[in-house]
């Protein structure tokens, strides 16, 4: 990756891992890990895309948050999080098949992520003169998050919405923006294993019913797999960053 800078640094309210090339970046790319990974979880991705992309790439500046908050029980091996989450109880909901109760609810912690979250896509949209061009999306808790700050935030919606193994919570909130138009001028790429053990692929299933006809295009990826980012999904987004570029 000759020509590339790493570096760490606040963008916003939010402690970053950013990649870009000699400041010729146009358009950002920011993507949020899930619950209890560490803050650069994600930050190999950006060597996918950038290898994918080739000259285009140099028109990015990758942008990888880490969640703000580390409960004693993930912080140990420094896992993060967006919002608290009782794993053991939503294990239990996915296990038991009612996990669909879930749905409707509005994790406590999700408004003040999503404040954060604006505030770096904020910066990152004005460090780039303004422009308004950008990319969103997460794995997980980090796919829940930005696709309600997507819905919700006093920002534009992204060219792209990218959604790892993320799942359905605050139907009713996201059904009214959704049915308002809100994500109309977005692409979504969503991908979910069917064999994800903590968040159901049926749920899945049920958000993209939601958003396929209320945006600009949606594409599912269903996979053979666990709760995880196959090599297919990478694939899609690369493409579409590319067309985004072009």
């Amino acid at each position: 990756m000759s020509g590339w800078a790493a570096k760490t640094e606040k963008v916003g309210q939010l402690d970053c891992r950013v990649i870009e090339y000699r400041d010729q970046a146009k358009i950002a790319v920011i993507l949020c890990h899930g619950y209890g990974a560490p803050g650069e979880d994600l930050v190999s991705l950006a060597e996918v895309f950038i290898d994918y992309l080739g000259d285009s790439a140099a028109d990015f500046r990758f942008i990888f948050p880490a969640a703000p908050l580390q409960p004693p029980e993930i912080a140990v091996y420094g896992g993060r999080a967006w919002w608290e989450i009782n794993m053991a109880a939503l294990l239990a909901a996915s296990q038991a098949s009612a996990f669909s109760q879930l749905h409707d609810k509005s994790p406590p912690g999700i408004e003040t992520a999503t404040e954060m979250l604006v505030s770096t896509i904020s910066q990152s949209l004005d460090d780039l003169g303004g422009s308004g061009r950008y990319v969103l999306g997460g794995f997980s808790q980090g796919a829940m998050l930005t696709m309600h700050t997507s819905l919700l935030s006093d920002v534009p919606p992204p060219e792209l919405l990218v959604q790892f193994s993320g799942t359905l919570v605050c139907q009713s909130t996201w059904q009214t923006q959704l049915g308002a138009g809100r994500l109309r001028q977005t692409d979504v790429v969503q991908s979910h294993g069917r064999q994800d053990p903590i968040l159901p692929f049926s749920s899945a299933q049920t958000l993209f019913g939601l958003i396929e006809n209320a945006c600009k295009s949606a594409k599912f990826l269903p996979f053979n797999g666990p709760h995880t980012i196959p090599m297919e999904a990478l694939s899609e987004v690369a493409v579409r960053l590319k067309a985004i570029a072009s």
